[in-house]
C-alpha cells in the first residue's frame, strides 16, 4: 500500500484514484508501435488494504484502478495504438479473478462498488474497441477463472494457450456461492452468444473448459501452442491493428496529476467542486463553465491539452464521482448546481462536436459520455437545481437530465431580489444522441420515452434560452417554483429525500434512469448487480457459514436449502 493509494479523509482511510504508469504495482504497460501490451503481474503483497494477498494474479481495487489509469492513459496519449493485447507476465496463470480473502473481508458496500467499478472499466475497454480503434486482444497464457475470464470477455478477441492444462472457467456459482459479478454471465450470452443450455453447464462446472472444447462452445476466439504462443499473438494483433483509423504519427495528450485540494468540508478542483454537509448527509456538487474564450480551430484544442475546458472538467467530475461513491456512501444526496456562460460553453462545445472526425476530439467525446454513464449508475439522489447564474445548456444540461429530479428558479436571484438576472436552459445538438445512456437512448429520449413528437418539439427549441415557464411545460423540470417559494420547497425537497429507506431509494432509482430496451450494459448493471447484491447480503454467501467464508479453509459451506 502506497501514499498515493489511501489518504486520510473525514477522519477515516479513503481510496484515491491517482496513479501514474511509473507507479503501477501490478501491470506493465509497454508500447511497440501499433500494438501496446498490458501484462498482469500483481504484487501479492501489495493490496489496496490489509488482510490479504493477491496470489494467482487475484485482483482487488486496487489492481482495477491502475488498469482503468492505463486504458485511459492507453486512449489519450498513445493515439497511435490500434490493439492492445492483455496477458500475464506470469507463467501459468492469466488471472484468477477477484481476491476471495478480500470480498469474504468486505463491507457490503465496498463489494457493490468494487465490482460496479470494475464493470466500468470493462466497459470502457468494449468502448475503446467499437469507439476508438483500439481493439483488445486478450492473451490468455495460463488458468483463467472467474473475474479473470470476465476481463478477457471484455476484450474483442480471445486467444487461449493450447497446453492441456489452462482453461477458463465461471466458477463463483459452484464454489463461492455467489455470481460472476462483472458481467461474465451477460457477456456469455449476448456477446460471445454461447447457447444457454452450455452456458448453464459451463457456469456451474468448477473447473472449465479448455482447448478444442471451448473454440467449439465459443468461449474463447483461437488455440495456440505454448511454443509460438506470443508470435502468434503478436501476429493476430498486427491483423487487428490494420483494421483501426487512430493517426500512427498523432502526438498524444499527457494527463498529468489533478489538482485538487481535500479537507474535511469536500473535494475542490478548478471547474468541480463537492461541498459536504454531513448533518443533513448532502453533497453540493458545482460544475464551472468555461473562463476562457473558445479554442478558434482543432488545432488549439490539442494545443491545450488536458487543459481544455471539457477534458478538464471531465477528468474532475469523473474523479470526484468516484472517490464521493467510493469514500463517502452516507452522502446519500447530491446536488447539482453549474455556474458560467451559456454562450461560451456552447461555443467550447460546439468546437469539439463539430470536428468528430478528429480523433481527440472524438475521445474527449466519449470520455464525457462514460463519465455521464458513471453518474447514471451511481447509487445517490441526484437532484438539479437551475438558478440565475446557472449554464445549464448543452453538455452540461446532460448533467441535469442524468439526475432524478431538476428545479428551476422562476424569479431574481435569492440573494438579490432586485437583480433582472433570471435563470435559462439551452438544449444543443449535445442533448440529441451524442451522449447515450447504456440503454442506449439519449437522456431526452429517456425521459420522453415514446414521444416522438414531443423531442421533434424539443429539437426545435436548440441554441435559444428556455425560460423556468417554458421549461415547466415542455417538461424539462420537475417543477420551477418562485423565488418567494424556493427554498423552502427545496429545503423540503431534500429533507424527505433524506428520511427514506436508502435501499429503497437505490432500487426505485435504477429503475426509473433505464427506461426502454434491455442492453447488455443494462443487463448488468441492473438485471445483474441486483441478484449479486441481493446474494451479497445472504448467508449462503457472505454468512459464518457461507460459501464465501469458508472457501479454501477444507470445510464445506453450509446452505439453507428454501428457495426464494
Amino acid at each position: 500500500m502506497t501514499a498515493t493509494d489511501v489518504v486520510e479523509a473525514a477522519g477515516r482511510p479513503a481510496v484515491s484514484f491517482d496513479r501514474q504508469p511509473d507507479s503501477y504495482r501490478h501491470w506493465k504497460l509497454r508500447i511497440d508501435g501499433p500494438v501496446a501490451w498490458l501484462e498482469l503481474d500483481v504484487d501479492p503483497d501489495a493490496g489496496l488494504r490489509p488482510g490479504y494477498e493477491l496470489k494467482l494474479n487475484s485482483y482487488d481495487l486496487g489492481v482495477d484502478i491502475e488498469l482503468y489509469d492505463a486504458t485511459q492513459r492507453l486512449r489519450f496519449e498513445h493515439p497511435g495504438v490500434r490493439t492492445v493485447v492483455l496477458t500475464s507476465a506470469k507463467e501459468g496463470v492469466f488471472c484468477a479473478g477477484a481476491n476471495i480473502r478480500m470480498l469474504a473481508g468486505s463491507s457490503h458496500e465496498w463489494k457493490v462498488n468494487f465490482c460496479k467499478f470494475t464493470n466500468e472499466t470493462r466497459n470502457g475497454m468494449e468502448d475503446a474497441t467499437e469507439h476508438s480503434g483500439q481493439t483488445y486482444l486478450a492473451a490468455v497464457n495460463g488458468t483463467c477463472a472467474g473475474g479473470g475470464y470476465e476481463l478477457a470477455l471484455a476484450c474483442d478477441e480471445i486467444i487461449l494457450v493450447d497446453d492441456n492444462s489452462s482453461t477458463v472457467a465461471l466458477p463463483e456459482v459452484p464454489l463461492l456461492g455467489v455470481l460472476p459479478g462483472t458481467g461474465g454471465l451477460t457477456r456469455v450470452v449476448d456477446k460471445r452468444r454461447v447457447r444457454k443450455d452450455r452456458a448453464d453447464v459451463f457456469a456451474t462446472r468448477s473447473d472449465g473448459l479448455r482447448g478444442k472444447t471451448a473454440v467449439e462452445w465459443g468461449l474463447v476466439d483461437a488455440l495456440a501452442p505454448p511454443t509460438g504462443f506470443t508470435e502468434a499473438v503478436a501476429k493476430r494483433a498486427a491483423e487487428l491493428a490494420g483494421r483501426g483509423d487512430r493517426p500512427s504519427e498523432a502526438r498524444g495528450v499527457a494527463l498529468p496529476p489533478l489538482l485538487r485540494e481535500e479537507s474535511g468540508e469536500g473535494l475542490f478542483y478548478r471547474y468541480v467542486s463537492a461541498r459536504y454537509d454531513r448533518e443533513a448527509r448532502t453533497v453540493e456538487l458545482l460544475v464551472r463553465g468555461p473562463g476562457a474564450p473558445p479554442p478558434s480551430e482543432v488545432a488549439d484544442v490539442h494545443a491545450k491539452g488536458a487543459d481544455g475546458w471539457l477534458l478538464a472538467m471531465t477528468r474532475e467530475l469523473d474523479d470526484v464521482i468516484l472517490r464521493l461513491r467510493t469514500n463517502e456512501p452516507e452522502l446519500g444526496t447530491w446536488i447539482l448546481r453549474t455556474e458560467g456562460d451559456a454562450d461560451t460553453l456552447l461555443a467550447h462545445e460546439k468546437v469539439i462536436l463539430d470536428a468528430a472526425d478528429d480523433w481527440l476530439c472524438r475521445e474527449i467525446v466519449h470520455y464525457y459520455k462514460r463519465t455521464l454513464k458513471r453518474l447514471d449508475v451511481t447509487s445517490r439522489s441526484l437532484i438539479a437545481l437551475i438558478e440565475p447564474g446557472s449554464c445549464f445548456a448543452g453538455v452540461l444540461w446532460e448533467l441535469a437530465l442524468a439526475c432524478d429530479r431538476q428545479y428551476m428558479l422562476d424569479g431574481p436571484p435569492i440573494e438579490d431580489e432586485d437583480s433582472e438576472q433570471r435563470a435559462a436552459i439551452r438544449l444543443s445538438s449535445a442533448n440529441f444522441g451524442v451522449f447515450p445512456m447504456g440503454n442506449g437512448l439519449s437522456r431526452l429520449e429517456s425521459r420522453f420515452y415514446r414521444e416522438d413528437d414531443h423531442l421533434a418539439w424539443l429539437a426545435k427549441e436548440t441554441d435559444r434560452e428556455i425560460s423556468p415557464g417554458e421549461a415547466s411545460e415542455l417538461g424539462l423540470v420537475t417543477d420551477a417554483p418562485d423565488d418567494i417559494d424556493w427554498e423552502d420547497e427545496i429545503r423540503l425537497v431534500v429533507e424527505a429525500r433524506g428520511a427514506l429507506s436508502p435501499d429503497a431509494l437505490t432500487g426505485m432509482e435504477a429503475s426509473n434512469r433505464f427506461v426502454g430496451p434491455e442492453t447488455m450494459e443494462t443487463k448488468i448493471f441492473g438485471r445483474l448487480s441486483a441478484w449479486q447484491n441481493w446474494i451479497f447480503n445472504r448467508p449462503n454467501a457472505a454468512g459464518t457459514e457461507g460459501a464465501l467464508r469458508r472457501y479454501g479453509t477444507g470445510q464445506r459451506a453450509v446452505f439453507d436449502r428454501k428457495r426464494v
